[in-house]
């Protein structure tokens, strides 16, 4: 297992707002240890920034393919990107 630290910014599309998608993104974030932000977009997308250890984030973007009951994945797009700050919490944002 890699401890590298790696942050991802994920666009999820499908029917995820409206079945607690935000929710279930940032309770099973907490459960992996990682840090971001999740939030809806205005397109109907999903969009999170997971932060943190390399299998975890491999992990989260798997889950992210099954998502919380009643969702309905479609798509997932990942970016990854380089942060100046370390997140310190995961947060719903929007």
């Amino acid at each position: 297992m890699s401890d590298r630290y790696k942050a991802v910014r994920v666009r999820i599309s499908g029917k995820v707002q409206g079945v607690g998608f935000r929710m279930w993104t940032r309770d099973e974030a907490v459960r992996l240890g990682l840090t971001g932000w999740v939030r809806n977009e205005e397109n109907g997308a999903v969009v999170a920034l997971i932060a943190g250890p390399d299998a975890a984030v491999t992990t989260m973007i798997e889950r992210f393919g099954r998502g919380p009951l009643g969702s309905s994945v479609s798509g997932i797009e990942t970016e990854a990107v380089q942060l100046e700050k370390k997140p310190s919490e995961f947060r719903i944002t929007g």
